[in-house]
């Protein structure tokens, strides 16, 4: 089937114009406007050495649900407990819409439960209290409509491994400055 051109209008103060532009091959036809990632913590990858990840539910009310939709989280500063056998989400800031939130009291900091089966708890439990490891957010998106949390079982890191971290970071932004320049 063959394509037809798209149309790019592009606004000038002064006048409007339209580029009829044909479709590359290299860039799809059709782009999803939304992407299912809500939240990221990239400061996890550089606090902790991430091992595992894990892929768990998170039990929410309907106008929490509304929030992320709008993007109203802080997802930074969050970690996961484990409490009694049930894995709990903490210190993640989720603000209230005011239209959608109006008759119900909401609490933004509230723990919000981890929807996991009993065996991967089980493991999660034995990793935490007996290796000393600690279990980290990393993302949260959307799955077949339902909101997941990425967790990941991670050490924490020295001072000397972020140093090193962020050098390396450094020298491959450089590098790839020095490929483009050259090429």
């Amino acid at each position: 089937m063959r394509q037809l051109p798209s149309i790019v209008i592009k606004h000038n103060r002064k006048q409007h114009y339209a580029i009829i532009d044909s479709p590359s091959r290299s860039e799809p036809a059709v782009s999803k406007p939304n992407s299912s990632t809500i939240a990221l913590n990239k400061r996890a990858r550089f606090e902790y050495h991430l091992d595992e990840r894990i892929e768990a539910g998170v039990a929410l009310e309907g106008w929490e649900v509304k929030a992320l939709r709008a993007g109203k989280i802080q997802f930074g500063e969050s970690y996961v407990l484990l409490k009694r056998g049930e894995a709990f989400l903490f210190g993640c800031l989720i603000t209230p819409l005011t239209s959608a939130s109006s008759h119900v009291n909401a609490d933004p900091m509230r723990n919000r439960r981890l929807l996991m089966h009993r065996r991967e708890l089980d493991r999660l439990i034995g990793l935490v209290e007996r290796k000393g490891q600690t279990l980290i957010p990393t993302a949260m998106y959307w799955s077949k409509g339902k909101v997941k949390v990425e967790i990941a079982v991670a050490r924490g890191k020295q001072t000397h491994d972020k140093r090193r971290a962020q050098k390396d970071r450094d020298w491959e932004r450089q590098k790839g400055r020095i490929m483009k320049n050259a090429g």
